[in-house]
């Protein structure tokens, strides 16, 4: 019983207290038959609900506290039973006891992980208690009468201190050209390590970190003074002409080859590097395409680190972090230095999350990596003047890998491109009264400009909308706008339509005025827009249509008594 129990508690009478009063009375009780002795008297006087239902739950709380270990059956016992029943046991020789008469009875997977995860658990609670530091152990060495198909992966594990360096860009191809969010990555990257090399003096050495591009195909050599004029000081080729389109399994082989290239010694990296002097990139990005987000995450698992993918944002700077997980020790703060902060659209609202990818006190994770999302960043004006080195990669490819391939295709028209323009228009859902007109004003309208495109939202293309077929040309995939789309960022954007979801935003946020026209006030797009015109698509386009003819324009007007903001 606590010392601050009421005097005399066997004998503790509830009904001289108020329940606002008995409470924190109660609270200093932690004797089983004081409490069963206190519940008695109130049910044999005042029998107050709330105090019943008071003293019964204090009484439950010690009745599960009491645990008799020696009296666990643990046959008789399901796996959440036994998983309640350990939680309680500290003694390490009871816990192994009870395993072995698991191991020697039903013999449940699920039953032992529960109990020799209470085991891991105790035996590290005694070591931070004898303030000795944790060795770290692997899954093999903790537990080496398991069988892990992980064990033969020579490669899936964390460097202990190891030695990280530049920022690496995978520089995607497409149909033999270097495609636009290569080198968007790569002028980002070139702006990024120029700060980061300002801030931080370069690597531990002094220094200056670098910008890798790495070119991966067939005939994509001649894209490497191209990678070093937009902003890489190396490009690392590797030609096959087995490479002539994506192949999941020789791609990220050759990716994660080069990775450890001149890294640690240890067994399975490659031979030693001229070029280079650490163990791995110490950031690598990878574009947000369909083959990017593919490659981006085979590598990512192979290097044994984490990924942010869909990335709109990114920079530099140290943070500090209280997670125990990351610091080992709760209660306590350490600040991580050269932290890569990846921002992408958080689907729960207008927000955006910050992922972050942190050592923890006994694994590194390096490479810190993300995939980009196209659009997210300017294009890069082209410098002929700069000079870069090139590498050459050798790498044997075993022809098992391309045990699968593509015998026949048809090349797709490429598309449009709704970047680089200075208007875009574009409509949404709240086309459906009449789908084709709805297209069809959104057409005239940006003839109304000299250099127009129109768009659409994800609603348009997975609808199930009629569109006669003069029209139909624009409501294809080609034109989407948002986080699987396309990224734009014209001086003016047109949302008809568009209820404004977070991953259409992410599409158009950056433009610098956004004119937005729905019916419902409460639209989401309303929070971000510039302008906000209250009214029905299909009377506020004409009125601009006209608008733009008579050579005025006034949003006001336009929306008939709708708000401009």
């Amino acid at each position: 019983m606590s010392d601050d129990a009421p005097d005399d508690a066997l004998d503790f009478d509830p009904g001289e207290y108020e329940i606002a009063d008995l409470g924190p009375k109660l609270k200093d009780v932690d004797d089983l038959d004081s409490l069963r002795g206190i519940l008695e008297r109130e049910e044999a006087g005042q029998n107050r609900p709330q105090v019943v239902t008071l003293v019964e739950s204090r009484i439950e709380k010690y009745e599960e506290e009491e645990v008799d270990a020696d009296g666990i059956d643990i046959a008789e016992m399901s796996t959440a039973d036994v998983g309640n029943a350990v939680m309680k046991i500290e003694e390490i020789d009871r816990l192994e006891s009870l395993l072995e008469e698991e191991e020697g009875g039903e013999d449940r997977d699920s039953v032992k992980r529960l109990i020799r995860n209470r085991i891991d658990s105790v035996q590290g609670s005694d070591e931070e208690d004898d303030d000795e530091e944790a060795e770290a152990q692997t899954p093999e060495e903790r537990h080496p009468e398991l069988d892990h198909p992980t064990a033969d992966k020579r490669h899936v594990r964390a460097i202990e201190d190891g030695d990280y360096g530049d920022m690496w860009v995978y520089c995607e191809t497409q149909a033999g050209e270097l495609i636009d969010v290569s080198k968007e990555m790569l002028g980002k990257a070139r702006r990024l390590m120029d700060d980061y090399n300002e801030a931080y003096g370069g690597d531990e050495d002094g220094n200056e970190e670098k910008v890798v591009a790495v070119l991966v195909g067939d005939d994509v050599e001649k894209h490497a003074q191209g990678c070093i004029g937009f902003g890489a000081d190396v490009a690392v080729v590797h030609e096959d002409d087995r490479l002539d389109r994506f192949y999941h399994k020789p791609y990220a082989e050759i990716f994660c080859d080069v990775a450890r290239w001149g890294g640690d010694p240890g067994e399975g990296n490659p031979d030693d590097a001229d070029w280079r002097d650490y163990d791995e990139p110490r950031y690598v990005l990878f574009p947000a395409t369909n083959n990017g987000r593919d490659l981006s995450a085979l590598v990512q698992a192979e290097l044994d680190s984490g990924l942010a993918s869909d990335c709109s944002g990114l920079y530099i700077e140290d943070s500090v972090i209280s997670n125990p997980a990351k610091t080992g020790d709760p209660g306590s703060k350490k600040e991580f230095e050269r932290i890569l902060h990846m921002k992408r659209p958080d689907f729960s609202g207008f927000e955006y999350s910050t992922i972050l990818c942190i050592d923890n006190p006994n694994r590194e994770f390096h490479p810190q990596g993300a995939s980009v999302i196209p659009g997210s960043f300017e294009l890069p004006e082209y410098d002929g003047e700069r000079e870069g080195e090139i590498v050459d990669h050798e790498f044997d490819l075993d022809d098992d890998w391309f045990r699968v391939g593509v015998t026949e295709y048809d090349r797709l028209d490429e598309g449009v491109d709704l970047t680089g323009h200075e208007v875009v228009v574009a409509v949404g859902r709240g086309i459906g009264d009449d789908p084709t007109r709805g297209i069809e004003l959104a057409v005239d309208l940006a003839d109304q400009f000299e250099d127009a495109e129109v768009g659409v939202s994800r609603g348009i293309v997975t609808g199930s909308y009629q569109f006669d077929g003069h029209v139909e040309r624009y409501t294809g995939e080609d034109r989407q706008i948002g986080e699987t789309g396309q990224v734009i960022a014209p001086p003016l954007y047109v949302a008809a339509g568009i209820s404004g979801a977070i991953q259409h935003k992410v599409g158009c946020d950056e433009s610098e005025t956004i004119v937005a026209i729905n019916t419902d006030p409460e639209a989401r797009i309303r929070d971000w827009s510039d302008y906000f015109v209250e009214g029905d698509l299909f009377e506020v386009l004409p009125q601009l249509i006209e608008a733009m003819k008579a050579g005025e324009l006034d949003l006001k007007a336009a929306a008939d008594g709708g708000e401009a903001r």
